[in-house]
């Protein structure tokens, strides 16, 4: 029975041995243990539970079986955890914290399979299983085989995992095939993941089978406007459109899951957007006090603290002064004095031992050595090296030592060397390669301190990167140097007479010390002798030093620490060093303790990671004793986080003869040196303390003893007392720096003469630092003496103790509380320490967003991670800091391994890695952001105002001076009388068909060209005269006459050129209706065919004219497989029809008959086909030819799209009225000879041409770079007088203008571009013409926009969005802006709808299709209050007029209309009108690799869709970018972003976004993301 169940469910057959095992000798306890290991990859597919709802008992479960099983562990890979941060306490507690949640289920992002390929396997380390028990390492291994049977031949078993994982992630496959319609193509991955599926997929992967297979039996949404072709290589992108909706025809399944729309889509995609809605709707904190106050001026609010919160209660602090620093007699005068001194009187007396990688003493530096090398190189630097015969150096000037950190010896030498050439030593490390983590800024600090020079080792020189020359390269920001050699062959022997000047030690510099502050920028620090000598007297003193001691030293030897022990006090005494390179530390952990056992040192200077290391390899060595130390100095004391670091050592090497008091954290920074310092037992000094403090009134400031809330605490320890002769105090982290309470966390500072004199060339921030005066509660300087500010973050305890919380560097600063960086690594490390963390690398730091701090945790994920793992840890990170730290955060972000940005010694390069976060260019694995639980400060949602009635609007306007925002084109009767063709005008005008035009036009002016369309190579492929026009329409007419009945429609499918034309007129002799429809595209019949049919059949044609070659692809095999090609109506085609004439031309009853069908596709994807009647064809023609002026002697230049708008007017009607002749180019063409236009532009001479925005864009991508060659073809703009773009949209101006730009070198007049405006019921309000006044640009404020108001700003002020006119109003044309609600005319400079009233608007919707409820209301309204007579439609766009200082050509001031964006699109998002275009600018400037942008909102979320143009490794840094713009720039929360391959977005023949369609496609999975981001 057994057997049969494992069979069924898939388990390995190890899971029968659990059965037998119940029955042998084995207690309940382990017999659980065993069993929860065995089945917890299973259990969540046999009761199709999420894993992680499972967590809890597993972790516990594997840490009892972690921690007895580490104990054995022998090798270093064991050590998964930041050493700095291991505390077991905070451990439990952490653990304690997470058990406390109930686990939520989170959406997992989707991720492409190739963007895990992608990720760093190349810094892979085997997988470490030696952190868990051997068995269940094994038996991980073999649960990971049975499962990946599809990628068996892989070659890295750990990572298979891995990717199976991620399959269900994003089930579309990756190839472009994402609309096919072969329900066979999409399964074959799903049952290849279904067999890879482990946890919570089983459930789902059904589901997602189910909706893919019915989904697929779905043709795509119609492409209506489409030509879209995905393979096209010069395409630009594919040109998509759809209508909304599935036709009818093919909406037969009920069952499919429907969105409110009735949007079929896929149960994947809004399973996880619903888990995110439910996880948003959960309660969240209380929110802080709003920000804004005013809806309109969005003032920003101080943060309002919380009455409740902790306030220190204790007295002022009083300064802390260290004991006085002791008069010790014979102390020399300078350290080259104390040099002199051993050098010549003790040479034999060893000053310095190196080791090699093997722990092995290479050489013995004694400090006659010392002193006769660095005498050598003094000479040499001032004597030898000479720039066109003047000395190359002076005293004072600064060098740059660069010395790795395996070479304390030449070190040494080049430090005394320079000292005793009175240069000023600047040590720095070594530069490997170009692109080191702050290497430019090191490069700024030896700018800014003027070196020339750099002293160096041979073997280091050698191993520098080198330019071509074979110099030594120049690193990026860095000045030119010199690099000189230091070994012994390249030095002089200074002559007899020469002695280098010795003397007393005064206020110059002595050398600097580098620092790289928060921010990244890397500052020198000045030290003067006399502070040097200082420090080393007071080292001295409290550490005890004397005479000859062995000290071993672990730290960089180049600064802090590690330089002011191993270097500077060591040579002060006399003392022997023995230098242990990092280098060996990281092969042997051990060495240090083996050398203090070695030669019996008396001090050992170490950091708290050096003691970790040690604790973990410490097995391997029985015979060691640490009973010579009586000091062992933690540098890093001052990290909070390494008392446990001291305690586990303690416990391990006490048995070997460690005491506990030896153990003495110091705390120092850079600026103030040692600060303080735990003296050793034999002072006689008060015993160490510890402080049990709670992390919430840190996070307050305050400390308080932690009591009742055990979970989130401090454990600190003291580190010492003051350091002697210095001063300490306490004052405020901000303003001005008064002394502390005594309960209260501030930032130490420091007097003494031993401290850093200033930052080197910094004046401003040196007064900030070095010259700070502490003042009382009163404001009284508590000294004469200025003090120094550590950056040290604390507070002085009991008996004079200094403990310290944290740094300066890592102080968060969220919504008013303080949190450290290295409190918050401890809690994530602490989540789950052995399994995730690679080498316990993660980096914590804050962000700034939306005006508060927002806290960023990157992580270094295990090569062997799985997607499920990292999600989980990532969920559980969050629940951990959140409880313990009661804070949010803000970004999560996984790294692969070894890719962080590295320090020189080992860590994180923390300020390198937010540079490269805020840049984009960190490329993690996974991202999970959480700006809906962080953000709590996003003014309030806009409560609508009730509404002012229209009397007292029209009051208020009147009040305020405003007129009523209306605006009329000039007068067409007028224009009409001074025309001066009059009589040839009045003749055309008595015509009031413009198929009559045409028949005039054929006898009067039979041969004038009316038509010449261009081919791709920029010859005539076809030309037609008015009487070869009428002709040909003739016998189309004569064609259609026997077989169709007046009034019918006609359906012309045509490419672009003169057959469409003449069909078109063909038809209206006949007395038919054309429809004209772009014919389906040969490569892409899937999507562009069902447009084609479903425009025919709701304009319910009953024939369909076209070509050979298209009639053939209409009835194809292809076909077949898109549309049902039996139900096509009558097709013919008109390549060969007889030369008959027609009986009789047919002739309309009235004007208002109507003309002909115009069908586009709205943005928002709606179908809606319009009615042109005769007469307001001729009125638009009317009202073209005067505006534009346009006679028979005139040539313009198309280039547009003819099927429908003004396009189509422009190519099939505008000629024939005013008889210009029109050359014709097929936007088409563009894709294999981009200049096509601009070329024939230049050729005809035209002076006035029109295109489209997608044309314009091709020009401006594809000849941007070619302006020299085209002009060398003789290609001149400078005829155009009038450049204009077709659109139904606002004015890209970004677009016109670089346009403008980039063609300006080939004659084109700034002035010459500009926009036309039109839409479904009136397809040309306003075109710019060739006379009146330029167009306009205004700058508006896009947070006034939101609140549909209109407020004029200053260019360049922020929140300005420039809005530029959409030309002139046509003649006869008149426009009002009214209010959308209560439909009352508004006042000039309002935000409204733009309605219309002209001659040649639409008489009405012949049918819409996907949206019936769109009415009649769109073109007969009337206002509600005001002009209530006249009838006006309404266009559905956004826009306000505005009076000019310019006039018109009538001499009236110049009223202008500028257009914000279509109602329909605009975003409802906090009560506030968002327009998408906003959004996705501010998203694409947010990267330099976003290529497009898209946004839309479903449920409320806003979904930003980003094209990526770039590698996919790229792809999860957009994530975070896009979420701090729009919250930064528009104050809304990105619900998901999906990044998705560049020509994804769809957009139709106008070059406009089709949201809608891309929304629909989103839901149903069609995308085939590369990533999608469901932001928490």
């Amino acid at each position: 029975f057994i057997l049969l169940i494992c069979k069924l469910l898939h388990l390995p057959l190890h899971l029968l041995y659990l059965n037998d095992m119940a029955k042998r000798d084995i207690t309940q306890k382990g017999y659980e243990k065993k069993r929860g290991k065995l089945l917890a990859p299973y259990i969540p597919q046999i009761q199709g539970v999420d894993p992680s709802l499972q967590i809890d008992n597993r972790i516990q479960a594997s840490s009892q079986a972690v921690l007895p099983g580490s104990k054995h562990n022998k090798s270093r890979a064991a050590n998964t955890r930041d050493e700095r941060f291991r505390s077991d306490l905070h451990t439990e507690a952490v653990q304690a914290a997470l058990a406390k949640y109930k686990e939520r289920k989170m959406p997992m992002p989707s991720k492409r399979r190739s963007v895990l390929v992608q990720s760093s396997v190349e810094a892979c380390t085997p997988p470490d299983t030696s952190s868990a028990s051997e068995d269940e390492g094994s038996l991980r291994r073999q649960g990971r085989l049975a499962t990946s049977t599809p990628y068996q031949g892989h070659s890295h078993p750990a990572v298979e995992h891995w990717f199976n994982r991620v399959i269900q992630g994003s089930s579309t496959s990756s190839s472009a095939s994402s609309t096919s319609s072969h329900p066979g193509g999409r399964i074959v991955t799903n049952t290849s993941a279904h067999a890879a599926l482990n946890a919570n997929a089983a459930a789902t992967a059904l589901a997602d089978l189910m909706a893919h297979t019915q989904l697929d039996n779905h043709s795509a949404p119609p492409d209506v406007t489409g030509l879209s072709e995905r393979s096209s290589v010069h395409a630009e992108r594919s040109q998509v459109a759809s209508v909304r909706g599935v036709s009818r025809n093919y909406n037969h399944q009920t069952s499919v899951m429907e969105t409110a729309d009735g949007v079929p889509v896929n149960s994947r995609v809004s399973n996880k957007i619903q888990q995110l809605l439910n996880t948003l709707k959960r309660p969240k904190r209380p929110p802080l006090r709003e920000f804004f106050v005013d809806d309109f001026e969005e003032l920003l609010d101080v943060q309002q603290p919380d009455p409740n919160q902790p306030k220190p209660e204790g007295q002022q602090m009083s300064p802390l002064e260290g004991e006085s620093l002791g008069v010790v007699t014979n102390w020399p005068p300078s350290l080259p004095a104390a040099l002199q001194r051993w050098g010549t009187t003790q040479p034999k007396s060893p000053c310095l031992t190196a080791l090699d990688n093997a722990g092995k003493p290479v050489y013995t530096l004694t400090y006659g050595k010392l002193w006769t090398r660095s005498q050598k190189l003094a000479y040499t630097l001032l004597n030898k090296l000479s720039s066109r015969n003047e000395p190359l150096l002076m005293p004072g000037d600064r060098v740059a030592l660069v010395f790795p950190n395996n070479d304390p010896v030449m070190f040494m030498v080049a430090f005394y060397g320079c000292l005793l050439a009175e240069l000023v030593p600047v040590p720095i490390e070594v530069p490997l390669t170009r692109k080191d983590a702050g290497s430019q800024q090191i490069g700024f600090l030896l700018g800014s301190c003027g070196v020339t020079l750099a002293l160096t080792t041979d073997a280091c020189q050698k191993g520098l990167p080198k330019a071509q020359t074979g110099e030594v390269a120049t690193f990026k920001g860095w000045p030119r140097l010199l690099w000189f050699v230091t070994d012994g062959k390249h030095v002089v022997k200074p002559p007899k007479d020469w002695h280098p000047p010795v003397r007393e030690a005064s206020n110059d510099i002595a050398y600097i010390e580098y620092k790289t502050s928060k921010e990244g920028s890397t500052m020198g620090i000045t030290v003067s002798h006399s502070a040097m000598l200082a420090h080393c007297h007071s080292l001295t003193q409290a550490c005890g030093y004397t005479e000859a001691e062995t000290i071993t030293n672990v730290l960089d030897f180049k600064r802090e620490a590690g330089l002011w022990h191993g270097v500077l006090t060591s040579v002060m005494n006399r003392m022997h060093v023995i230098s242990i390179p990092y280098s060996l530390m990281k092969v042997n952990p051990l060495s240090w303790i083996q050398k203090v056992h070695t030669y019996k040192a008396r001090v050992a200077v170490v950091k708290s990671r050096d003691m970790h290391w040690s604790l973990l390899a410490q097995r391997d060595q029985r015979d060691i004793s640490l009973g010579s130390l009586r000091m062992l100095v933690v540098a890093d004391g001052a990290n909070p986080w390494s008392i446990s670091s001291c305690d586990a050592f303690l416990n391990v090497f006490q048995a070997r003869g460690l005491r506990p008091e030896v153990i003495c954290p110091c705390a120092s920074s850079s600026e103030a040196m040692t600060v303080a310092i735990r003296r050793p037992p034999e002072m006689g000094v008060p015993p160490p303390g510890k402080a049990v403090l709670s992390m919430g009134g840190l996070s307050h400031g305050v400390i308080r003893v932690d009591t009742e809330e055990k979970l989130s605490v401090l454990t600190v320890q003291d580190v010492g007392q003051a350091m002697p002769g210095a001063m300490v105090c306490v004052v405020r982290v901000e303003g001005t720096p008064y002394l502390c309470q005594t309960d209260e966390v501030g930032e130490i500072c420091v007097s003494s003469g031993s401290t850093g004199v200033a930052y080197y060339g910094l004046p401003g921030m040196t007064k900030n630092v070095f010259e700070t005066v502490p003042v009382t509660s009163s404001g009284i300087p508590i000294s004469d003496r200025p003090f120094t500010r550590t950056s040290l973050l604390g507070f002085v305890g009991p008996d004079s103790l200094v403990f310290i919380v944290g740094k300066m560097d890592g102080l968060m600063v969220v919504s008013g509380r303080r949190h450290n960086a290295d409190d918050v690594v401890a809690t994530a490390l602490a989540v789950e320490p052995m399994k995730f963390v690679y080498r316990g690398r993660i980096a914590v730091f804050s962000v700034s967003v939306l005006h508060d701090e927002r806290i960023v945790v990157v992580a270094e994920q295990r090569p062997d991670a799985s997607e499920e793992d990292s999600f989980q840890w990532m969920s559980r990170v969050l629940q951990a800091i959140d409880s313990i730290h009661q804070v949010g955060v803000y970004c999560l972000a996984l790294v692969p391994a070894n890719t962080l940005p590295k320090a020189p010694l080992g860590g994180i390069h923390i300020s390198e890695t937010k540079q490269r976060f805020l840049e984009g260019a960190l490329h993690p694995c996974n991202v999970l952001m959480c700006p809906h639980t962080c953000v709590t400060n996003l003014p309030k949602p806009r409560q609508k105002q009730p509404e002012v009635g229209p009397a007292s609007m029209i009051v208020g306007n009147l009040v305020a001076g405003k007129r009523i925002a209306q605006a009329c084109g000039r007068d067409v009767g007028q224009l009409e009388d001074n025309d001066q063709a009059r009589k040839v005008d009045r003749r055309r005008l008595s015509f009031l068909y413009i198929q009559d035009v045409l028949q005039w036009r054929a006898q009067a002016t039979p041969d004038h060209p009316l038509f010449l369309v261009l081919n791709a190579k920029g010859t005539v492929a076809s030309t037609a005269s008015c009487l070869q026009l009428h002709k040909r329409a003739e016998r189309v007419a004569a064609a259609l006459m026997g077989r169709l009945n007046t009034g019918d429609h006609v359906a012309l499918v045509y490419p672009p050129g003169i057959d469409l034309i003449a069909t078109f007129y063909g038809c209206l002799y006949a007395g038919c209706v054309p429809v004209t429809v772009r014919p389906p595209h040969p490569q892409n019949l899937a999507t562009t065919l069902p447009t084609v049919k479903m425009i025919v059949e709701v304009s319910k044609s009953v024939c369909i004219l076209t070509t050979q070659a298209i009639m053939k692809l209409l009835k194809s095999k292809e076909a077949a497989a898109a549309v049902d090609v039996k139900s096509w109506p009558m097709v013919l085609d008109t390549d060969d029809l007889p030369r008959k004439k027609s009986p009789q031309m047919y002739k309309p009853p009235t004007p208002e008959m109507l003309a002909y069908l115009d069908f586009s596709v709205s943005t928002t994807g709606i179908l809606a086909g319009v009615k042109m009647s005769h007469a307001a064809t001729s009125a638009l023609c009317r009202s073209i030819k005067l505006q534009c002026e346009l006679y028979p002697s005139r040539q313009i230049a198309i280039c547009l799209d003819p099927y429908c708008g003004l396009g189509f007017a422009l190519w099939c009607l505008c000629s024939v009225y005013a008889g210009h002749q029109s050359i014709l180019v097929p936007p088409l063409e563009l894709e294999s000879n981009a200049s096509l236009w601009l070329a024939a532009v230049s050729q005809y001479k035209v002076r006035v041409t029109f295109c489209s925005y997608s044309v314009m864009e091709m020009c401006t991508k594809g000849l941007g770079s070619q302006t020299e060659a085209l002009r060398l073809r003789n290609v001149n703009l400078s005829c155009v007088r009038t450049c204009m773009v077709v659109a139904e949209e606002r004015p890209r101006i970004a677009l016109t203008q670089s346009f403008s730009k980039i063609f300006k070198d080939l004659g084109l007049s700034p002035r010459a571009v500009s926009t036309t405006f039109g839409c479904r019921v009136n397809v040309a309000i306003c075109l710019q013409g060739t006379a009146g006044p330029d167009p306009t640009t205004v700058y508006v404020d896009m947070r006034a926009l939101r609140h549909d108001r209109v407020r004029l700003v200053e260019r360049g002020s922020p929140h300005s969005l420039p809005l530029m006119e959409s030309g002139k109003i046509l003649p006869g044309v008149k426009v009002i802006i009214a209010n959308t609600e209560t439909k009352g005319p508004l006042g000039d400079s309002h935000l409204g709808e733009v309605w219309v009233s002209s001659p040649h608007n639409a008489t009405g919707y012949y049918t819409v299709y996907g949206e019936e409820a769109l009415h009649a209301d769109h073109f007969n309204t009337k206002l509600s209050f005001g002009d209530t007579q006249t009838v006006w439609a309404r266009t559905g766009y956004l826009g306000f007029l505005r009076r000019t200082e310019l006039t018109d050509a009538s001499g009236e001031r110049h009223d202008a209309l500028y257009v914000v964006g279509s109602l329909d699109e605009t975003l409802e998002l906090r009560g506030m009108r968002y327009h998408p275009i906003d959004i996705e600018t501010s998203v694409i400037r947010s990267h330099k690799s976003i290529a497009e942008c898209a946004v839309f909102t479903w449920t409320n979320l806003l979904v930003v869709v980003v094209e990526l143009e770039g590698s996919e490794q790229e792809a999860l840094d957009l994530v975070a970018l896009v979420t701090n713009v729009v919250l930064e720039e528009h104050y809304l929360i990105v619900g998901v972003v999906v990044v998705v391959d560049p020509g994804v977005i769809p957009i139709n023949s106008r070059g406009e976004k089709q949201r809608m369609h891309l929304r629909d496609g989103f839901l149903a999975d069609q995308l085939d993301p590369i990533y999608v981001a469901y932001n928490m």
